[in-house]
């Protein structure tokens, strides 16, 4: 297949990898497939880690790094391009230069702490995901936390959400999808902002402790999305059902922060 081939939803994945399956590349693969559309990889770490938290970090190569997206994208093709922890600023720089390559929509999800807490991104990686990534995001997915340490503007409620999702855009950013899961309340509200309006995704907020991954796995679910041609509003919504009921179905793996059911959309077409 070459990037002109009459098959959509072809996915490559820029990001680490999780051990424990709940996050990461694991998640990244299972959500693509799940919402329809073809998973490939280039793995930037590999980290040792599980529902208790991550207990190892260990970076590949540049080159490697490289390597692994050029053959996906000289011979696979891509319709969408999802990137997750990256974790240096070296990483950073050579993910832009790959991304420049291609003319595929891209999905940034600014992954700089694990679920337990553990640091994801060096600290002098913010500004490069700053500089380099989010000019060049079709879409862009960070919770408060994220949102907070890109623009300095505090995210505590919906009016947060707003200024820091507009402070995003003009950084650069096509769209912003502001989640709210670190926003206190009972409703979780996930605000979708770009140049011609805003649209807001809300729900209850579900009593777990099973969502690790959650950021990666809408990233991901939205970029099957928009490699398989949807609209933006649309792609988003449909991975936000998505994520939302596989919270609700997490089989409650782990003593810790456990992961998503991931396959619920296959056993349901069974």
């Amino acid at each position: 297949m070459s990037e002109s081939s009459p098959f959509l939803g072809r996915v490559l994945i820029i990001a680490g990898s999780d051990s424990g399956g709940g996050a990461g590349i694991q998640a990244d693969i299972k959500a693509v497939t799940a919402m329809g559309g073809f998973a490939a990889t280039s793995i930037t770490a590999i980290t040792v880690q599980n529902t208790l938290g991550v207990h190892g970090v260990h970076p590949l190569p540049l080159d490697l790094i490289e390597a692994q997206a050029r053959a996906v994208l000289d011979d696979i093709g891509a319709d969408a391009i999802k990137t997750g922890m990256l974790g240096s600023v070296a990483v950073v720089e050579r993910v832009a230069a790959i991304l420049d390559t291609s003319r595929a929509p891209l999905v940034v999800d600014p992954v700089m702490v694990a679920k337990g807490g553990a640091a994801l991104l060096d600290d002098d990686a913010v500004q490069a995901v700053r500089s380099l990534m989010i000019p060049r995001a079709t879409l862009l997915t960070p919770n408060a936390p994220e949102a907070e340490a890109l623009t300095g503007i505090a995210v505590e409620d919906l009016e947060g959400q707003r200024r820091a999702g507009a402070a995003l855009l003009g950084l650069g950013a096509r769209a912003v999808l502001m989640k709210g899961g670190h926003v206190p309340g009972e409703t979780v509200v996930d605000l979708l902002v770009t140049p011609s309006g805003e649209t807001l995704l809300e729900g209850p907020r579900i009593e777990t402790t099973s969502t690790h991954g959650t950021g990666c796995t809408l990233a991901s679910a939205i970029a099957a999305g928009l490699a398989q041609g949807r609209p933006l509003e649309v792609a988003v919504a449909e991975a936000w059902a998505y994520v939302s009921e596989a919270i609700r179905r997490a089989p409650g793996l782990g003593g810790g922060h456990g992961p998503l059911d991931h396959g619920w959309p296959l056993r349901d077409a069974r």
